[in-house]
């Protein structure tokens, strides 16, 4: 298998478990070096207190053909995100690729519940989570992104700049964490792009994360049995997808064109031609956008 990303260092913000995961192992299948950071690892969880680890992320990521490096941090905590910059200078001297996955708010925000009455408390930890550890991340390490020439840098947010413009997206804290990021690819790519380097906001589909496989009751193996449940779990991805559109972008001579833009998974395998595991290509927001001009049901296979 070709290895397009050999030799080179990745850092994913957030690489435990979904997206961060999807991403690291991909990555290492390309042949990269990269060292997943988060804070289920050494045996603490972090608040969501499930089962999956880094040290299981590193270990996906090595038997896919890169070197995985498991590094337990609390990306809130700066002087623990400036001694993963330390560490990664140490050993590599630079590095190529950030993804700033962090994300946690799963168990924070409301549905559908508007700011006067959303938990006040949920609603700051979110935003702390999903904002100022994205900030805390990239003010440590784009210095070391910077000393190699072409680097790039991924914030990944639910939803395209285009897509969430115009729409609410579930409550105000929920909206407000993921507009930010897509702000913030946009502030840093006119920070970096002077500087040689590329910033890109980057979202998935309906993703098939461990949390969403366990709420169908599902494995990604068996996940078609969930349709008959929900019909619209047919435009679903695996994490995978959005792991092999950022290997696209890192891989791309020319990715500077994608510079301060937003891009979808889906959208990204139809301009690169990659595929998600099954050999399909997904574009879900193409899908919900058609959805709702519809008179009726759509069929997603017809966007798969």
């Amino acid at each position: 298998m070709a290895q397009p990303l050999k030799g080179k260092v990745a850092l994913v913000a957030g690489a435990t478990r979904g997206a961060g995961r999807g991403i690291a192992v991909q990555l290492g299948a390309a042949g990269a070096t990269v060292y997943a950071t988060g804070r289920s690892a050494g045996g603490h969880r972090s608040e969501y207190g499930r089962a999956e680890t880094l040290e299981e992320t590193a270990a996906l990521v090595t038997a896919a053909g890169g070197r995985g490096i498991a590094v337990r941090a609390d990306h809130l905590v700066p002087a623990e995100v400036a001694a993963v910059a330390q560490r990664i200078e140490a050993e590599q001297g630079g590095l190529d690729v950030l993804v700033n996955d962090i994300w946690g708010g799963e168990q924070l925000f409301e549905w559908e519940v508007p700011v006067w009455e959303h938990d006040l408390d949920n609603g700051l930890r979110l935003l702390r989570l999903a904002v100022e550890t994205h900030a805390i991340t990239s003010h440590h390490l784009l210095p070391l992104l910077l000393r190699r020439p072409g680097g790039l840098v991924v914030e990944l947010t639910d939803g395209t700049a285009e897509y969430n413009a115009t729409r609410y997206r579930n409550s105000f804290f929920y909206d407000l964490a993921k507009s930010s990021v897509l702000r913030m690819a946009f502030a840093l790519g006119h920070e970096l792009g002077p500087r040689g380097a590329t910033a890109v906001a980057l979202t998935p589909g309906w993703m098939r994360s461990e949390m969403m496989l366990e709420h169908f009751g599902v494995t990604e193996e068996t996940w078609r049995e969930a349709t008959v449940r929900e019909p619209q779990f047919g435009i679903s991805e695996s994490p995978a997808y959005v792991g092999r559109a950022v290997v696209a972008l890192a891989a791309d001579p020319e990715r500077a064109r994608w510079n301060g833009k937003s891009a979808s998974s889906g959208g990204l395998a139809g301009e690169y031609g990659f595929t998600d595991l099954d050999g399909s290509r997904p574009d879900a927001w193409r899908y919900l956008v058609d959805v709702e001009q519809a008179d009726g049901p759509l069929d997603p296979a017809g966007y798969r």
